[in-house]
């Protein structure tokens, strides 16, 4: 900026600052980076990714969450992109590969728009009435769920870990998560809910992930702690205790003086009743096993086993909820408030080795709202990804028992909507118009990038579903789960295959990729201030060299765009 001849330095020097059309590049390219990122992992043939950190620690998985998460990313559009995917994963925990794909896709026909000369704000309006019309049109192939049709749930969760590298355990997996979520499922008042943190999940390296299995009860990483205790305590009868078993020492530095030797004695033995009187309170309650979040001491912990009470300590605030959720117990802060309406009842409660670990299992619970999934696999790498694939599970089960609704999946949703936002678009007038075919073409990224990766001929196999559609077929989509070659593919009725996927997730797809597209296109100007010692301006024309361990040319600006 100049004034009079004399030019005026607004920014701090260092600072940089792209304009207009550059900018917008920039940002779109850098976001297209991350989409194509996590492309080749979409569907049941996706490939898997190799994410190797600072440390040489090593995740292999295709979980789009899980390898955007990894990603070290300074690109500020970039990392709007990466929001997508987080805000699709703490939502509806799946669907984020779909969500950041479109995105992308999104983006880069946005681009080919601002080509033309079709301003952002024109751009961005019409993909507002497309999105808008799309979330109107789900609810048109919506299907009902029905709670009570385990198989039914077990075809949702099939559909979510075809894609996953557990796929050949995929009916062991599929049946823990379906019967974990009916396991903690609660209806209220006409509504259903699932709280997920009421399912612990353990892994354990050793036997086959076939071999996993789900526990009715709440398992917690502690053994007994007396050597006299019972190991097994059938007809449990559970105490919860948030107190210290022990005499309550002072806050503050305290001395205590005994001039005669006799009042030593007596002053241990008044320790001693103080802490039978304690054990006392807990036998006077009818319990037999007590579950401590603080200290026990040694002294309660004899006359507990002297008693034949098993005793635990230490137990994370966590744990202490699932028991009291699945036994009905009460937590207490005091042994003075116990008694034995606030015990738990479980079936059985026993002390196990797993592993080189032992284990304190709380089953046989009569209202287990809290469950237990061990997950076996051959190494750290297998459980790992085991565990993402579950949690996946666990999430669209989920969200189809809440919400009640389904749609059917191999890329139906896309191929419908896009046929239909057409149709919308040929309605419209004005340059709002184009911006509605172009949302409707990036859906087709979908069906294109599940062909993609399963070695097929996109344009063949997208010609064939689209050409379905237009005759009036039902619930057309991509068959890629048939290990059959010559069936691998083709266009059929994803309903009666079995391939379905909760309606939540394809919603928040299409409401998260429309978002953050929007939000990106409307920028026209970036400046990069240099922070007081907070380091260099971060790059605003590409992706850091080495930006998670992706291929050359994936993270970076072509030259000359800055």
């Amino acid at each position: 900026m100049s004034l009079a001849g004399q030019p005026i330095i607004i920014l701090k020097e260092g600072s940089e600052r792209t304009k207009g059309r550059q900018a917008q590049q920039n940002n779109i390219t850098a976001s297209s980076a991350i989409a194509e990122a996590v492309r080749s992992t979409l569907g049941p043939r996706g490939m898997d990714k190799m994410l190797v950190d600072s440390l040489g620690d090593v995740v292999i998985t295709n979980d789009g969450a899980t390898i955007l998460e990894e990603l070290d990313v300074e690109h500020p559009a970039a990392k709007l992109i990466i929001q997508v995917a987080k805000s699709q994963d703490k939502e509806v925990g799946d669907g984020t590969t779909t969500a950041v794909v479109v995105a992308g896709e999104l983006l880069k026909l946005g681009d080919e728009l601002l080509e033309k000369k079709v301003h952002g704000t024109k751009i961005v309006q019409g993909y507002k009435l497309a999105a808008k019309k799309a979330q109107e049109l789900l609810d048109q192939v919506a299907i009902k769920v029905d709670k009570t049709d385990k198989d039914l749930l077990v075809k949702i969760a099939h559909t979510a870990l075809n894609s996953k590298a557990v796929h050949t355990a995929k009916d062991k997996i599929a049946e823990l998560a379906v019967s974990s979520i009916l396991a903690i499922m609660d209806e209220t008042d006409g509504s259903t809910e699932a709280d997920l943190d009421q399912i612990k999940i353990i892994q354990k390296q050793g036997l086959s992930l076939a071999q996993s299995h789900l526990v009715e009860g709440v398992i917690i990483d502690k053994d007994v702690l007396h050597a006299g205790m019972p190991k097994t305590v059938e007809g449990a009868k559970i105490a919860l205790v948030n107190a210290n078993i022990e005499v309550e020492k002072t806050e503050f530095d305290a001395e205590i003086r005994i001039s005669d030797p006799n009042s030593i004695q007596s002053f241990l033995d008044q320790e001693e009743n103080a802490i039978r009187e304690m054990v006392d309170k807990i036998i006077n309650a009818g319990a037999n096993v007590v579950i401590c979040q603080k200290g026990v001491d040694d002294l309660a912990q004899h006359f507990m086993a002297k008693a034949g009470i098993m005793a635990v300590r230490r137990v994370k605030k966590s744990d202490m909820t699932k028991i009291a959720k699945a036994t009905g117990a009460r937590i207490v802060s005091s042994l003075n408030e116990l008694s034995d309406s606030d015990l738990g009842d479980a079936g059985k409660v026993y002390e196990e080795k797993l592993g080189d670990d032992t284990y304190i299992y709380v089953s046989e619970a009569p209202n287990p709202k809290s469950v237990s999934v061990i997950l076996r696999g051959s190494s750290k790498y297998a459980t790992d990804e085991a565990e993402r694939a579950f949690t996946d599970a666990l999430s669209v089960v989920r969200n189809a028992v809440e919400d009640g609704e389904m749609v059917p999946g191999g890329g139906f949703p896309e191929i419908y909507l896009s046929g239909e936002l057409e149709k919308f678009a040929d309605t419209l007038t004005g340059k709002e118009r184009l911006a509605v075919k172009a949302f409707a073409d990036s859906l087709m990224v979908i069906p294109t990038t599940l062909a993609e990766n399963a070695g097929l001929d996109p344009l063949d196999i997208v010609a064939q579903s689209k050409a379905a559609y237009a005759e009036g077929k039902k619930n057309i989509g991509l068959d890629l789960s048939q290990h059959n070659v010559g069936v691998l593919g083709k266009p059929g009725d994803m309903l009666s295959l079995g391939i379905l996927e909760p309606i939540r997730v394809k919603r928040q797809a299409l409401k998260s990729a429309s978002e953050a597209s929007e939000l990106i296109l409307r920028i026209d100007d970036v400046i990069a201030v240099k922070g007081g010692g907070d380091g260099p301006a971060p790059d605003m024309g590409g992706m850091p060299p080495g930006m998670g361990g992706m291929p050359p040319g994936m993270g970076g600006m072509p030259p000359g765009m800055m």
